[in-house]
């Protein structure tokens, strides 16, 4: 069987890799030196039709299969973190819960937007004491007269302090929770009550941000809710299974730079009258970094196949993203290790790569609860 999706994708692999190459790495290294993300990379990816890639074209968007997408993601992996993020925002957990699940209204309302780069979403699923077991989470919705008021506080939410828009999921029933007791609100900036009250980083690039996203007695109508009222744990849960395909493809992306950072170093650098490439031990690491690359990539890659053949990929998706994100840890600590002191400082790619791929492992679901996920499907 061919690891290559097909001739057309082959194709436009190409093509977003020379864009990539051409257009956004130099805007991945101003990213990195200012720490924000500027209007033209929301620009760029816009003219490409890249944003809303996995919407319709009646809303605006590419109207492409989880494949295309995936490919997409992958080649973009291989400049910044922060674009994937920007493709992520809007194809991906808010706007395909809005897609799948909204109103006409609601579609009407927001996704034109999305694609158009003028509006930002967020998705507000984690709390303090609710991250990988979200069932437990404490921020409520109750009834009042013409819609629901939401008092609770998510955190971690990534580009929540600047999302038009927050996908809020609130436990509407507390005897039921995520058997049904739990609904999903579109809430949008600026409603009272609803305010960021911390905005963090973290070990990856100062570009991106997490806010905390604080509810006091907010109230927000009916035409709010997404779906039925004990609907919204089986939305976000459905959101995060595309989702984790679409991080195992950036993490492929990501591993695969970091593995021509250091097949190019080690052929330049010279050591006691020799390049790298030339020593068994650099020669090695590369060697291990190669065939997980393409071990992870078949693995995704036959999984997408599935699910364009429309088979169930839920327990697969969770494989792939466990697979992916340890695999890029890996290769990125070889990457470092072959660079040597450059892999350490500031400025170099390798360097940053390697912060900015340690999220893979905790966001969209943590290692351990993926294998969980895929136990338990073993065992029924």
């Amino acid at each position: 069987m061919r690891l290559e999706p097909s001739e057309e994708l082959a194709e436009l692999r190409g093509q977003v890799r020379r864009f990539v190459e051409d257009k956004l790495d130099p805007i991945a290294a101003e990213i990195d030196r200012s720490g924000e993300v500027p209007d033209v990379a929301w620009t760029l990816l816009r003219e490409q039709g890249w944003l809303g890639l996995l919407l319709p074209a009646e809303a605006g968007g590419g109207g492409a299969d989880l494949m295309t997408y995936c490919l997409v993601m992958e080649e973009v992996a291989r400049s910044h973190r922060v674009f994937t993020l920007i493709l992520d925002a809007t194809s991906g957990l808010t706007p395909l819960g809005i897609l799948h699940h909204g109103s006409q209204a609601q579609k009407d309302r927001w996704l034109r937007g999305l694609t158009e780069g003028t509006l930002r979403a967020a998705f507000g699923l984690t709390e303090p004491d609710a991250g990988s077991d979200a069932a437990a989470m404490r921020t409520k919705a109750e009834r009042v007269p013409g819609g629901w008021k939401i008092n609770g506080r998510k955190h971690w939410i990534s580009g929540g302090h600047v999302a038009d828009v927050v996908m809020v999921m609130a436990v509407t029933d507390p005897e039921k929770r995520a058997r049904g007791g739990i609904g999903a609100f579109l809430v949008e900036r600026g409603t009272p009550g609803f305010e960021v009250t911390r905005v963090d980083t973290t070990i990856g690039s100062e570009a991106i941000k997490l806010g905390e996203l604080t509810f006091t007695d907010c109230v927000v109508p009916d035409e709010a809710l997404l779906g039925d009222p004990g609907q919204g744990f089986a939305i976000a849960m459905g959101s995060l299974t595309n989702g984790r395909l679409g991080v195992s493809a950036a993490c492929i992306g990501a591993a695969d730079r970091l593995l021509s950072l250091a097949v190019e170093h080690a052929k330049q650098r010279v050591t006691f009258g020799k390049p790298l490439a030339e020593r068994q031990a650099i020669q090695w690491m590369l060697a291990d970094s190669a065939m997980e690359i393409e071990a992870a990539r078949a693995l995704l890659y036959d999984t997408l196949r599935k699910v364009v053949a429309g088979q169930n990929f839920g327990t697969l998706a969770s494989m792939c993203k466990v697979v992916c994100s340890e695999m890029v840890g890996r290769v990125a600590d070889r990457s470092v290790q072959v660079h040597g002191g450059m892999g350490l400082v500031r400025g170099f790619s390798v360097e940053r790569f390697y912060r900015d791929i340690r999220h893979y492992r905790v966001g969209e679901g943590a290692s351990e609860i993926q294998r969980m996920l895929i136990a338990r499907d073993l065992l029924k």
